[in-house]
């Protein structure tokens, strides 16, 4: 029985996508990162630590291009390479902070693409190529509260995250009838002090009414590191329990 354990990560290149793909070097591991640029120091960390690593570059606004290479690669590798498999969704993007009426429809349509139909995509090519394998197989998308709250000028971010949360219940039944379906979960993080962050401090405070309530998280002292952040998804990645409930929140008892 092999002992290595597959993780597949999108958004591996920075903020908290970075840090768990750090996390994740740890020997009998074999990572797969996918983002819009590889990392030159996480190729250096894997070689010192002795794990496999790929970095395939990838805009995931073309998430179907992603989602085939995905395919093909698992089959190659076939039911018996590893001991368990994972798909962590991690990738995001905000779009510009403004409301509908003045938003570029082609940033609308490119945070929509990378928010929720690579994620989509690349699920169902995870899924359909590991559909006979026997090992543990689970799917984590990183949602947001946002999700699950709207918020003014933030209509594409808002509307990928509510989304993501809902295909992952409708997979989450589709897994659940079958002899070894896979787990998952739609998983809220935190707030945590990444470059969107940046972004949401930084926007025009006539077209984004909460700028100052983000501004206060930074102030406050209330916004977790990519690190710690990425410790606590992990972790929630191991429970026992993950998957029971699709929709879920690391805040959560």
């Amino acid at each position: 029985m092999p002992q290595n354990h597959l993780t597949i990560l999108t958004g591996a290149s920075r903020g908290m996508g970075l840090a768990m793909a750090q996390q994740l070097l740890k020997s009998g591991n074999t990572l797969v990162c996918i983002a819009r640029s590889t990392n030159a120091d996480l190729a250096i960390e894997a070689k010192a630590a002795d794990v496999t690593i790929e970095q395939w570059q990838q805009d995931l606004s073309q998430g179907e291009q992603a989602a085939h290479k995905l395919q093909a690669w698992l089959q190659a590798q076939g039911p018996q390479a590893f001991a368990s498999a994972t798909l962590i969704n991690n990738a995001g993007m905000i779009p510009q902070i403004a409301p509908l009426s003045h938003s570029n429809v082609d940033d609308l349509a490119t945070a929509l693409r990378v928010g929720l139909e690579a994620p989509m995509q690349l699920t169902a090519a995870f899924l359909g190529a590991t559909d006979s394998w026997t090992v543990p197989r689970k799917v984590l998308n990183i949602s947001s509260g946002l999700g699950r709250r709207a918020m003014a000028s933030q209509a594409a971010y808002c509307a990928a995250k509510a989304g993501m949360d809902h295909f992952t219940r409708c997979v989450a039944l589709d897994e659940a009838l079958k002899p070894h379906g896979a787990k998952v979960c739609s998983l809220a993080p935190g707030v945590i002090d990444t470059d969107m962050q940046v972004q949401l401090r930084g926007a025009d405070p006539a077209a984004f009414p909460d700028r100052q309530n983000f501004a206060n998280l930074k102030t406050g002292g209330q916004l977790t590191s990519p690190t710690d952040a990425a410790i606590r998804v992990l972790a929630w990645l191991e429970r026992a329990d993950f998957g029971t409930n699709p929709v879920a929140d690391v805040r959560d008892a």
